[in-house]
């Protein structure tokens, strides 16, 4: 071989291998890691939020259950029935909040289980659904109310809001207000981990957007992040966010797509961080769940929860 078409092979090679290094490098996955199957017991996952040891917690809606999965690997049933529970977070008390649909109600669950209903209407009528939630530095939360027509409903199946709202919740308070009225179909929600930046998922229009957030709530600034729905939503501690839906998709701040996580499943539901070490993604995909081992942790420090 020439000597000088040597030296541009070598040269070559040597560029693919440190660009594939980069990439490995820039993975959110740790080395060779995959999604991993770790149950198929269920009818259709929800939720998930973890606990301060790493514990996840997810909802199994058509039995009406919520599911404890421990660090060690072990599934029981923590609450049966559980009002119907979706989505579900961990306030900085311990208190499990939950999208209770059964009544269109928000949930406060105290670890020895009692439950108080922090909302169970807004002007004098019920919510469409409460589905998805996430909670401030400070306490007050954000949650999406679209409308998905239950046949456990005792009510009408019909909208109840004049439409699918963001609603803010001041926890101190007790007052609710809807801050956001625009969207087609809000679904997916989550927080910035110093709670200045609210994401919120429009499934219905396949697209997420972000608010600069206010003390009192409102929301302000909205701009497109990208050109995809999702059902449930995470971010990570480099400020990826995760979106889910088909597989889980990963975006970087600034709405680019750069990674894809494929899930053999019809439907991925929802997606946290957990696990001892907080690198494990915990992925609630209809009738399963999936685990997969990451290089990064989830965004923000673990609320609660025992």
């Amino acid at each position: 071989m020439n000597p000088v078409n040597f030296t541009r092979l070598i040269c070559t090679v040597s560029l693919f291998v440190t660009s594939f290094s980069l990439t490995a490098a820039d993975s959110v996955l740790a080395p060779g890691a995959k999604a991993e199957k770790i149950s198929s017991d269920f009818n259709f996952t929800e939720g998930p939020a973890t606990d301060k040891a790493g514990n996840v917690y997810f909802t199994d809606q058509p039995n009406d259950r919520i599911v404890k999965w421990t660090t060690d690997g072990k599934f029981t049933d923590w609450m049966k029935p559980a009002g119907r529970s979706n989505g579900i977070y961990f306030d900085k008390d311990g208190n499990l909040l939950t999208c209770a649909d059964e009544k269109n109600e928000l949930w406060s669950i105290s670890p020895d289980k009692k439950v108080t209903v922090l909302v169970k209407d807004y002007e004098g009528k019920l919510l469409n659904g409460p589905n998805d939630l996430c909670i401030r530095p400070d306490g007050n939360l954000y949650f999406t109310d679209p409308l998905y027509a239950r046949d456990y409903w005792k009510r009408t199946k019909a909208m109840q809001q004049p439409g699918q709202y963001v609603y803010f919740l001041d926890r101190k308070n007790g007052v609710l207000k809807a801050v956001e009225k625009e969207l087609k179909q809000p679904n997916g929600i989550a927080l910035s981990a110093d709670g200045k930046v609210l994401y919120v998922a429009d499934i219905g229009a396949n697209k997420t957007y972000t608010y600069n957030v206010a003390a009192n709530g409102d929301l302000s600034g909205k701009k497109l992040f990208c050109e995809k729905g999702s059902d449930g939503m995470t971010l990570d501690s480099e400020g990826n966010v995760y979106l889910t839906g088909r597989g889980v998709t990963v975006f970087n701040s600034k709405g680019e797509n750069i990674e894809q996580i494929p899930i053999p499943e019809p439907w991925t539901g929802n997606v946290v961080f957990g696990g001892k070490d907080g690198k494990t993604l915990f992925i609630t995909a209809s009738k399963t769940i999936y685990t997969v081992s990451m290089r990064v942790t989830g965004a923000s420090k673990r609320a609660g929860g025992k």
